[in-house]
């Protein structure tokens, strides 16, 4: 049996969301069926991804960020290290990766003067690659359907913490989230440096949503302190919450480490290239991320102080980055 359970989301919500509170609080990842996304939208998204990746290097390299700590567009090949996002010496990230933030900005947010500012890092402009016209609308249409999704999550996880179903709603209504694409490049057994695919990590938000195709490599750190693989389940999303659910229920779910390694190799020695479509669902910038109010025990402090959940982002970003 996989360690990594698949969850029915079209069922009972009070059913669904006791089986969440259960499978948050011992293992941090799972995988959703019943999800109602369009099997048109996402396959439209991930095809526009493959293209993107399959351009020649200069025009990827025609939407990289030019300014340090920017937040979308393109990153070269190791250019990242996702286990500095907790303060860990580590080699970088073998893979490239491209990401977008929100699609549909509230005017509020719009404009030099507010992007200069400490939350406007999260409502910069996306760099679309002129390449591939189709490429916007495709991933508009899936970064859409997938913070609908997130919200879903978020409502469901509430029934699971017994509190209203709505209760998160006023944190999320105006959430930053992001979507991104990762390539793993094929290589031949022996030609790295010891370097991994994505260095053992955290996710920093509220919950990752996760489409991956079939060539494997990805593992969660079991309760047991040993890695388990998640397998490919066809139509299904990879789930995981992040630091910041796990800070807003006081430890109770877990943001469970995670990592990419290298797949069996072929008969001919070579790592098949791996993809995958993170998106990474956020809270608002000053939503107030403290303890649950069903998570401390009477009499009992929480484990954190409150944080804001977007200087929290941003740190997180930023060390992973070197920005």
């Amino acid at each position: 049996m996989s360690y990594v359970p698949v969850i029915d989301l079209s069922r009972d919500p009070a059913v669904v969301g006791a089986e969440l509170d259960e499978v948050c609080t011992n293992v941090g990842f799972f995988q959703v069926v019943g999800h109602g996304v369009s099997e048109r939208v996402a396959e439209r998204a991930w095809d526009a991804m493959i293209a993107f990746f399959d351009l020649p290097l200069e025009e990827r390299l025609a939407v990289k960020s030019q300014a340090a700590g920017y937040p979308y567009g393109y990153i070269p090949f190791s250019a990242e290290s996702l286990s500095k996002s907790l303060g860990e010496a580590s080699k970088p990230d073998l893979k490239e990766a491209f990401s977008i933030g929100p699609v549909d900005v509230p005017t509020k947010f719009q404009g030099e003067a507010f992007q200069s500012t400490p939350e406007g890092w999260a409502w910069q402009r996306n760099l679309w690659p002129e390449a591939l016209p189709e490429f916007r609308e495709a991933w508009t249409d899936y970064f859409r359907v997938m913070l609908d999704l997130g919200a879903r999550l978020m409502s469901l996880f509430a029934t699971g913490l017994s509190l209203p179903a709505d209760y998160f709603d006023s944190s999320i209504d105006e959430s930053p989230s992001s979507l991104r694409a990762l390539r793993y490049p094929a290589h031949n057994v022996g030609a790295g440096d010891g370097s991994l695919r994505a260095g053992a990590h955290t996710d920093y938000g509220t919950v990752t949503i996760l489409s991956q195709d079939r060539v494997g490599g990805l593992e969660v750190l079991t309760q047991d302190e040993e890695w388990a693989p998640v397998e490919t389940v066809r139509g299904a999303f990879v789930i995981n919450i992040g630091d910041l659910m796990a800070r807003w229920t006081n430890d109770r779910w877990h943001s469970t480490l995670h990592r990419v390694i290298d797949p069996e190799p072929n008969s001919d020695g070579e790592i098949a290239r791996r993809h995958s479509m993170p998106f990474f669902h956020n809270a608002n910038w000053d939503a107030d991320v403290s303890a649950l109010p069903t998570t401390v025990a009477e009499g009992q402090k929480p484990r954190y102080d409150a944080v804001f959940a977007g200087p929290h982002l941003q740190s997180k970003f930023t060390k992973a980055t070197n920005a």
